[in-house]
C-alpha cells in the first residue's frame, strides 16, 4: 500500500493521474452513448439497473484487461496471420487489430440497424429500442463493447502513465533485472556492481498500473452518475436520438480505420489510414451544431406554416406552434 501512495501522491504522479482523468473523460463519451442506447432496449423499468451493472462489471473487467495488456503488450503487436492478394487486399493482422476491427464493424451495424428501425416504425412513441433484449443480454453487450473501447483508452493511457527504466540483459537478450533509471545510469551502475551473466542495458518502460486503475475507477463512477442523465436527455429530446446514432456510426468508423491501420491494411494498393481523434471530434462538433441550427430553423418554418393555415396572428400562432413543435420533438408525450 505504501508503494501505491508513493507512486500516486507525487507531483509527477498527480499530474499523470490528472491527464488520465481528462483522457478517460474524452474517450468515455462514445462509450456512455452506447450504454444509454443499449440499456433502453430492456425496458424503462430495467434500464437504470442495466446501466449500473453494466458499468460496474465493465470497470472490473477493464482493470483486468489493463493488467493483461501491460504484461503481454509486446505479444499484442505480433502478427497472427497475413493476407496478401496483390492489388486487392494486403495486411498483417494482430490480435489488437482484429478486436478493434470487429468492434468497430459491430458498432456500425448497431447504429445502422437502430437508424433503420427509427425510419420504419409507424408510431414514434413505440420505437423505444427496437427489438427488446433481456437484462443479461444487455449487460453482456455493454461489458463486451466497453472492453472494445478499452483497447483504445488503455493503450493511450499506457503512453502517458510510464516511467523510463533500463533492462539488464544477458548475451541472449533475456532480461535479468531492471534498473530504475536511464540506460547510461544503468551501465555505470553495472560497472560498479556486477550482475552475473549481464552484458549490458537496454531501454525499457515501467507502466504505472495503479495510477491507470484509479483513473479507470474514477471514470466508471462518473459514467454511472451520468448514464441516467444521458438516457433521460435522449428520451425527452427525441430529435437528438438520430444525431446520437450517427455519432455512434462515426465511432465505429473510427475504430475500423484504426484497426485497419494497425494491420497495415491496403485495399486496391491504397493504404487505409486511421482517422485522427482531432478529425473525429471536429466532425462531431460540426454535426451537433448543424443539428441544433436545423432543428431551430424547422421550428420557425413550422410556426410560420401554422400561422398561414390558421390565419391567426403570426406572432401568437408562431409562439404556440414553436411550443407544439418542441413538445413533439421531446417524444410526443
Amino acid at each position: 500500500m505504501g508503494e501505491i501512495f508513493a507512486e500516486v501522491f507525487t507531483v509527477s504522479g498527480f499530474f499523470t493521474l490528472l491527464m488520465l482523468l481528462m483522457l478517460q473523460a474524452v474517450l468515455g463519451f462514445d462509450n456512455l452513448l452506447y450504454i444509454s442506447i443499449e440499456s433502453k432496449r430492456t425496458g424503462e423499468e430495467n434500464a437504470p439497473m442495466v446501466r449500473r451493472w453494466g458499468i460496474g462489471l465493465a470497470v472490473v473487467f477493464r482493470i483486468v484487461l489493463l493488467v493483461i495488456i501491460v504484461n503481454i503488450f509486446t505479444l499484442l503487436a505480433e502478427p497472427l496471420f497475413g493476407v496478401h492478394l496483390s492489388g486487392f487486399i494486403e495486411g498483417e493482422f494482430t490480435f489488437q487489430s482484429l478486436v478493434t476491427l470487429a468492434g468497430g464493424a459491430f458498432i456500425i451495424y448497431t447504429a445502422i440497424k437502430e437508424i433503420t428501425h427509427l425510419l420504419s416504425v409507424e408510431h414514434i412513441e413505440h420505437s423505444e429500442g427496437g427489438k427488446g433484449k433481456s437484462v443479461v443480454q444487455a449487460i453482456m453487450m455493454i461489458v463486451a463493447m466497453n472492453l472494445v473501447f478499452s483497447f483504445d483508452s488503455i493503450l493511450s493511457a499506457m503512453a502517458i502513465a510510464n516511467v523510463e527504466i533500463a533492462n539488464i540483459v544477458d548475451a541472449a537478450g533475456t532480461v535479468l533485472d531492471t534498473f530504475p533509471g536511464t540506460v547510461t545510469q544503468c551501465k555505470a551502475d553495472l560497472i560498479a556492481n556486477r550482475v552475473a551473466g549481464a552484458v549490458g542495458c537496454e531501454p525499457g518502460k515501467d507502466y504505472q498500473v495503479w495510477i491507470m486503475a484509479i483513473a479507470i475507477i474514477a471514470s466508471g463512477i462518473v459514467m454511472a452518475l451520468m448514464a441516467d442523465y444521458v438516457a433521460d436527455f435522449l428520451k425527452r429530446n427525441r430529435m437528438y436520438e438520430v444525431l446520437g446514432l450517427f455519432i455512434l456510426f462515426l465511432v465505429g468508423a473510427l475504430l475500423v480505420t484504426e484497426g485497419a491501420h494497425l494491420a497495415h491494411l491496403h485495399l486496391f494498393s491504397y493504404p487505409i489510414d486511421a482517422m485522427s481523434k482531432s478529425s473525429f471530434y471536429l466532425v462531431v462538433f460540426v454535426l451537433v451544431v448543424t443539428d441544433i441550427i436545423t432543428n431551430r430553423y424547422q421550428k420557425r418554418l413550422w410556426a410560420q406554416k401554422l400561422a398561414e393555415i390558421e390565419g391567426a396572428d403570426p406572432a401568437l400562432a408562431g409562439m404556440h406552434a414553436a411550443e407544439a413543435a418542441m413538445e413533439s420533438g421531446k417524444g410526443g408525450h
